[in-house]
């Protein structure tokens, strides 16, 4: 038995577990899973493999790579292992390729990006927060209505509502408690904005283990609601009748030696150390053409319309909620940089990838701020020195593919497979017609 084998029996025995859902999540961030005794996990961990179509499919399944088509070495994380909540004495525990996959999958592009920050002499520290809408449909109920006319769970809510906060308390405790049990530490929940609109907010972690908490934050919740016969919602906009829903990301930086906080520097006005400057030079610079990275469905780009209060610009200031990239600095401990443009269907490991690997570029590079704190911000204010992010997932996709920078970051190969992903995903839709454009142009002229 291996050390890492040795590592995970353990902790499968510290958890009581017997069974193992293990898996790997893939572009649409989607747990494909195998559930396996824990006896034949342990007995096979050493040559396990997993089917390499994951990167090969689109979020409809639709095969967009050529084969061949087969098994792949994986190996699996134990730093990843946790308790599954909807089974007695089960875990779930995470998979990566080791193969030809591994260069383009998601987690190991993250991976990277943290290793990369390891050898500059940072620990990374990150938290995700989630707004998310809930539905009274069933997965029968959205078909049947052809997933339209959808009925909103707390139809009567108002932004922080303390009524539907006090109306669906058990509801909020319930999915908490659920949460809890899968060792996904939850710093706030509750209500936001509009009809079945609630946000969580996940407490900072190491930067792998805030991304498997995301992703599985995302996995439990949908199935939490499934099993109430409702539906969970992640997408960036699901109609005019629904607010435009985030999926923001937290981060700051670890020295490695003293543990302290490197964006944090008390003397400076906003709190901000020159490293922090650097590193969000580095976001602001880099984010217009790697955008796809946070942004890959067709969907996200409806969250950026005008009218819209999500940012349109890669802009930054301190506590401004309109900003892109929003500073905080509290106190020194708390000192961090909120990243606010990802909707929250986002893939987590490519958008913290991202921010991660800007930010880091930013500071190799020595990169100045020039570009001053937004004053204001609202919809459809834009700051005029602002860059301008891409308007639809086709023209992120150019931008990505035509990125030296990206290339230099992330690799040819990941880069090349991404933007071809994103142009089928693009390309999925570009034939779909809305009810809404039909009624606009059917009878004029």
């Amino acid at each position: 038995m291996t050390e890492t084998t040795a590592e995970i029996a353990a902790q499968l025995d510290r958890l009581g577990a017997e069974v193992v859902h293990v898996g790997l999540f893939d572009y649409a961030t989607m747990f494909r899973e195998r559930r396996i005794r824990r006896d034949d996990l342990l007995a096979g961990a050493d040559t396990a493999v997993f089917a390499n179509v994951l990167p090969k499919w689109d979020s409809a399944e639709a095969i967009l790579a050529p084969g061949p088509y087969g098994s792949e070495t994986v190996a699996y994380d134990p730093a990843s292992l946790r308790p599954y909540p909807f089974e007695p004495r089960a875990a779930a525990l995470v998979a990566d390729y080791t193969g030809p996959q591994a260069e383009i999958m998601p987690r190991r592009l993250l991976a990277r990006q943290i290793e990369r920050a390891a050898r500059a002499g940072f620990n990374v520290l990150a938290a995700f927060e989630f707004e998310f809408i809930v539905l009274n449909e069933t997965a029968d109920s959205l078909r049947t209505k052809g997933f339209s006319g959808l009925t909103p769970f707390a139809a009567d809510n108002r932004c922080w509502s303390g009524q539907t906060a006090a109306a669906h308390a058990g509801f909020v405790a319930d999915l908490e408690a659920l949460l809890r049990g899968a060792d996904i530490d939850l710093f706030g929940l509750g209500v936001e904005l509009g009809p079945g609109c609630f946000e969580a907010t996940l407490r900072h972690k190491s930067a792998m283990r805030a991304a498997d908490d995301a992703a599985f934050f995302r996995m439990f919740t949908k199935a939490f609601c499934r099993r109430r016969d409702l539906t969970a919602s992640f997408m960036p906009l699901l109609g005019a009748d629904f607010p435009g829903i985030g999926g923001h990301i937290n981060l700051s930086l670890q020295d490695r030696k003293s543990n302290g906080n490197a964006f944090a520097d008390p003397r400076d006005p906003q709190g901000l150390s020159g490293i922090a400057r650097r590193f969000l030079a580095g976001i602001i610079a880099l984010v217009p053409e790697v955008f796809a990275l946070c942004g890959h469905t067709v969907n996200a780009y409806r969250r950026l319309a005008p009218g819209s209060w999500a940012p349109k610009t890669v802009s930054w200031a301190p506590y401004n909620y309109a900003a892109a990239v929003r500073t905080a600095a509290e106190t020194p401990a708390q000192t961090r940089l909120e990243l606010r443009l990802p909707g929250s269907d986002t893939n987590v490991y490519l958008a913290l990838a991202m921010m991660l690997g800007a930010g880091l570029d930013g500071l190799e590079r020595g990169l100045d701020l020039a570009d001053p704190p937004i004053a204001r911000g609202g919809p459809n204010e834009i700051p005029p020195h602002a860059p301008r992010l891409p308007s639809d997932l086709l023209e992120a996709t150019k931008r990505l593919r035509g990125s030296a920078a990206a290339r230099r970051i992330f690799g040819d190969p990941f880069v090349e497979h991404f933007a071809t992903v994103c142009e089928a995903e693009d390309a999925a839709l570009r034939r779909a017609v809305s009810a809404a454009e039909v009624r606009r142009y059917l009878e004029a002229g």
